[in-house]
């Protein structure tokens, strides 16, 4: 039994990744389709994750098998078809073959960057991170991503169904050994006319791909344009600083993964005496929308009742007062959110030249002191810590 190709048979590698990567999409569809139609509560989340993080990560594993083949039937001997006279019948069949060839690298890939481009759910369960190189968080490029993939798996879905349509009715109506040389490696009869290796079934597979991307963009709704993160303290503020630009961002880990998100709407009202090195030196507070977070492919989940319920509760407040001392300024006062007030500290650094401020903090909080995901007690689903993320610019006016 041969390695390699021959003329008349397919030899034992190119068979492995034949049978392989049938069980391999035969797998990841249907974990797909199934995480997909599973609610998002509490009592079927943490299966729903599981499951799409096993699709995600059986999709990789298809790309890099999908290239390996491809080099490797590029590399090896094509075995002749056992009815060259049949050239619509034969052109037909090698385009299949490249249909499935392409879409177990497209497929997989559109996939891929869809989860790159946006933070959220479900992460690919394997060590090297979950962004792709060159693809920025971007809601444009996931929705784009988003419905190629959706698009492409229809493809992928009547390639297979040519496939076995073609295999059953070469076994049952021709009686020929086109099942045999690919299920146990069967030499089929040498043919007289050569097989020549033709361009014509490539450039149709490519010109069925190129007509499902221009569907796909076509049929992309272009994300609203977000809120600016450059924000103004209201023109009633008392304070002596007003913020020119910032942000507000949090961090999660979900599955075991780091998920961040962000809030583009939220004022702040600066009193700040930089004259005093140690003390009481004045105070902030701040609103935040939280109508206005983004958590990548969970953003509506996150706003639901079940997490901010922002339908009840839509701002949250921070209110404290800025001490100055030897080790750094602290915030030190309360958060108000989801009905609910904790005290927190908030260290930051403070960089001050002339009229102008810049500042970073960091603080942790335990999303269950707020009553948020408590349907989520598993910390291995949904962790409990949240650390939270700001950076401003200020002027003192």
């Amino acid at each position: 039994m041969s390695i390699r190709n021959t003329k008349t048979s397919f030899g034992t590698v190119t068979r492995s990744f034949h049978w392989l990567t049938a069980l391999v999409i035969l797998t990841a569809m249907p974990l797909g389709l199934i995480a997909n139609n599973l609610s998002s509560g509490p009592e079927s989340i943490a299966l729903k994750a599981q499951l799409f993080s096993l699709h995600k990560t059986i999709g990789v594993v298809a790309f890099f098998l999908g290239v390996a083949r491809i080099f490797w039937a590029i590399s090896q001997t094509r075995p002749v078809p056992l009815h060259p006279d049949r050239r619509l019948e034969t052109l037909l069949a090698e385009a299949a073959h490249w249909l499935l060839y392409l879409s177990l690298v497209i497929v997989p890939l559109s996939g891929w960057i869809h989860h790159s481009a946006v933070d959220g759910f479900a992460p690919i369960l394997w060590p090297f991170g979950q962004g792709l190189p060159f693809v920025p968080k971007s809601e444009t490029v996931a929705s784009l991503a988003g419905m190629a993939h959706w698009l492409f798996t229809k493809l992928l879905a009547a390639a297979i169904l040519l496939h076995v349509l073609g295999a059953v009715k070469h076994h049952l109506i021709d009686r020929d050994a086109t099942l045999r040389r690919m299920a146990r490696g069967v030499a089929a009869p040498a043919v007289a006319a050569p097989h020549r290796t033709r361009l014509a079934p490539l450039v149709l597979a490519l010109g069925i791909y190129g007509a499902g991307a221009a569907v796909a963009v076509t049929l992309t709704t272009p994300p609203a344009p977000p809120t600016s993160t450059t924000l103004q303290a209201p023109v009633a503020n008392s304070g002596n600083w007003q913020v020119e630009t910032g942000s507000l961002g949090f961090r999660v880990t979900q599955m075991g993964a780091p998920v961040e998100g962000s809030f583009a709407g939220w004022t702040a009202e600066i009193t700040f005496d930089d004259s005093i090195i140690d003390g009481p030196a004045g105070r902030v507070e701040v609103v935040v929308d939280l109508t206005s977070v983004n958590l990548g492919a969970v953003t509506e989940q996150v706003k639901g009742a079940e997490f901010f319920d922002v339908a009840t509760h839509p701002t949250a407040r921070f209110s404290a007062d800025l001490i100055a001392g030897p080790s750094g300024p602290v915030a030190t006062g309360s958060l108000q959110l989801r009905g609910a007030e904790q005290p927190v500290t908030l260290p930051f650094t403070l960089q001050i030249t002339g009229n102008k401020a810049e500042m970073t903090g960091r603080l942790t909080v335990d999303r269950r002191d707020f009553g948020i995901g408590a349907g989520y007690s598993d910390e291995a689903t949904v962790g409990f810590a949240v650390e939270i993320i700001v950076t401003l610019t200020a002027t003192r006016s």
